[in-house]
């Protein structure tokens, strides 16, 4: 896919390291329920957790890339389940509203889950079209193959939340004071944004 740069671009800086050290030293259900955020394979977050410390953030990505690769096809389920469909951002026109819908709910009758595309590095006049052209290329794939770009979509978006998580110092400091708390679920807090601006 033409367009698009290695997201997310890798930040050095304090903030970076302050966020990576909180994680390394949050309560092991705290970082769980962070990560879950991220990707919604409980495997995937425990294995990342048990793997703590991270010297720097090329270390927790590419653990989190090796745990995503090794999960196993009812894993994927269960995450790509937890995953939801692109919406629209506020005063988007109703075609382009009409459009999506239609669209996410053409794939979901296919494949029987959300679909999922990591839209790092696009600019956000882009992210519509790139979100229909995938799903309309998408559709006239095999469910084996979908699944496969599922799979590895979700790896992309997980690692770009995770990247995202760790490199925004407040948002590190509420996911981990907060996620352990009862009743957090992580969902409507994710460190990145499910929506498609227009």
């Amino acid at each position: 896919m033409s367009g698009r740069t290695p997201v997310p671009q890798q930040k050095h800086g304090p903030a970076v390291a302050a966020g990576l050290d909180r994680f390394n030293a949050a309560p092991a259900g705290a970082a769980e329920a962070a990560l879950l955020a991220c990707c919604g394979s409980r495997r995937w977050a425990q294995r990342l957790v048990a793997h703590r410390p991270y010297p720097d953030l090329e270390s927790l990505l590419a653990a989190a890339d090796e745990a995503a690769y090794d999960l196993s096809c009812d894993e994927i389920s269960g995450a790509l389940a937890d995953e939801s469909s692109a919406g629209l951002r506020d005063g988007a026109p109703a075609s382009a509203r009409t459009a999506l819908r239609a669209a996410h709910a053409a794939y979901e009758s296919s494949f029987g889950h959300a679909f999922v595309i990591c839209l790092d590095g696009l600019r956000p006049e882009e992210q519509l079209n790139q979100v229909l052209g995938g799903i309309r290329t998408r559709l006239g794939n095999e469910p084996d193959e979908e699944r496969a770009v599922a799979a590895d979509e979700l790896r992309r978006l997980a690692r770009g939340r995770l990247a995202h998580l760790v490199s925004e110092p407040q948002k590190s400091v509420d996911f981990l004071e907060n996620a352990d708390h009862p009743g957090h679920t992580g969902r409507p807090d994710r460190p990145d944004s499910p929506s498609v601006a227009v």
